[in-house]
C-alpha cells in the first residue's frame, strides 16, 4: 500500500465456521506480514466466529480483536439506519478489507469512518485500489482473500497448495496416545453442518466394515451433533474406534480441531463430507477423499495435494444420496494405495 501503512485494519466477513477459518488462514497470516505494527479488528458481520472460540488458537498474535454479531450485512434496512448505535460506533479505521462480494453489504460497511477501503462487490466500485483491467475473480476463497491482500497492500502473496500448522506438543502427544502406532487406521467423518450435506450414515457404516475385513481399524470422528450415531455405528462395527468420545480426549481437547488435526496423521486414508472435519483431515496430511452433493468443491475444497473428490452431479444428482457406494469405496482404495 502506497504511503504511510495503516495503524488500524478492519477486515469484515460475515462469519467463519471451522472449514472457513482453516481456508482464512493464509490470509490472516498474510494481513499480520503486511501490516505488523496495526490494529487488526476482525468483523463478524452477521454471526459469529470460531476464531473466538474453538479456534482461538489459530488467531492468537495475528488478530488484535474479534467483533461477532456485529449486524452489519445482515439485512439492506441497515442503509435506512446506519451504525451510530452498532460496535462500530465513532470509530475510524485507516483500511477496512471487505472480503465479500454483495454490494449493499459493501455499501453499508463503507459508511463506517476509513481512509482506505478495499471491496471487490460491484467490480470493485467502492474500492480505492483495483485490480488490473481485465481481472477474473479467482474460483478458490484462499486466492480470493490473498488477492484482496495483495491489492491492499501492495505486496505479493502466493496461494499455499498445504497448510503447515505448528501443533502444541501435547496435543500430538495425545493424537498418538489415542491412535498409537501400529494399526493401519481408516478415518471417517459422517457429519457435517447440515443433513443435506451427508452421505447417508449406512453408507460410512458399510465401508467400515469392509475396512474391517480388510484388515483395517476404522475410525470414526463424531462431533457435538453426531454422538447419538455412535450405538448404531458400534452395532455394525464393534470394533470400530472413537477417539474424541475417549476419556482422554475430555477437558481443554474435548472435540478439538486441533486434536482432529494431530490425529489425522496417523491414518492411513480418510473419507469425509463437505464438513469442517474434512478440511482438518487435509490439513493433517493424510490422503482424504471428500464427498459432495448440494455444494460445488471449487471455492471451499480444502488446501492439500492429497484430495480426492467425488461428486453427485457426477452420478445425474445433486443429493448426496446419489452417490453410489462402489464409487466411494473406489476413491477410498485409491487413496489408501496412493
Amino acid at each position: 500500500m502506497m504511503g504511510k501503512p495503516p495503524s488500524s485494519v478492519l477486515v469484515y466477513v460475515g462469519f467463519d465456521r471451522i472449514g472457513d477459518s482453516l481456508l482464512k488462514l493464509p490470509f490472516v497470516r498474510g494481513l499480520r506480514q503486511a501490516f505488523p505494527d496495526a490494529r487488526i479488528t476482525w468483523l463478524a458481520g452477521r454471526e459469529d466466529s470460531v476464531y473466538s472460540g474453538i479456534m482461538a488458537e489459530l488467531a492468537d498474535g495475528l488478530i488484535d480483536e474479534i467483533i461477532e454479531n456485529a449486524g452489519v450485512g445482515v439485512s439492506a434496512k441497515e442503509l435506512l439506519t446506519g451504525h451510530s448505535g452498532g460496535p462500530l460506533a465513532g470509530r475510524r479505521f485507516d483500511l477496512i478489507i471487505d472480503t465479500q462480494r454483495i454490494f449493499w453489504t459493501s455499501l453499508s460497511l463503507f459508511r463506517v469512518a476509513h481512509k482506505k477501503f478495499i471491496s471487490p462487490a460491484a467490480g470493485f466500485l467502492l474500492s480505492s485500489r483495483k485490480p488490473n483491467k481485465g481481472y477474473t475473480f479467482p474460483k478458490t476463497m484462499q486466492r480470493q482473500l490473498l488477492d484482496l491482500l495483495e491489492l491492499a497492500s501492495g505486496r505479493e502473496f502466493p496461494s499455499a497448495p498445504t497448510l503447515d500448522l505448528k501443533l502444541r506438543p501435547e496435543t500430538v502427544d495425545l493424537a498418538r496416545a489415542l491412535l498409537p502406532q501400529g494399526p493401519d487406521y481408516v478415518g471417517f467423518a459422517p457429519g457435517s453442518g447440515g443433513p443435506p450435506k451427508c452421505w447417508p450414515l449406512e453408507n460410512f457404516i458399510e465401508l467400515a466394515r469392509r475396512q474391517k475385513e480388510k484388515g483395517r481399524v476404522p475410525v470414526f470422528f463424531l462431533g457435538p451433533k453426531e454422538l447419538d450415531w455412535r450405538d448404531q455405528i458400534r452395532a455394525s462395527v464393534p470394533d470400530a474406534l472413537f477417539p474424541l468420545q475417549d476419556d482422554r480426549a475430555g477437558g481443554d481437547h474435548l472435540f478439538s480441531p486441533m486434536l482432529s488435526i494431530a490425529m489425522a496423521s496417523q491414518l492411513i486414508a480418510a473419507l469425509s463430507n463437505d464438513s469442517g472435519t474434512g478440511h482438518m483431515f487435509a490439513i493433517g496430511g493424510v490422503a482424504v477423499v471428500i464427498l459432495y452433493g448440494p455444494t460445488r468443491p471449487g471455492k471451499f475444497m480444502p488446501m492439500t495435494d492429497r484430495l480426492s473428490i467425488v461428486q453427485a452431479q457426477d452420478f445425474s444428482g445433486r443429493e448426496m444420496r446419489s452417490i453410489p457406494l462402489e464409487a466411494v469405496e473406489g476413491a477410498l482404495e485409491s487413496a489408501i494405495k496412493g
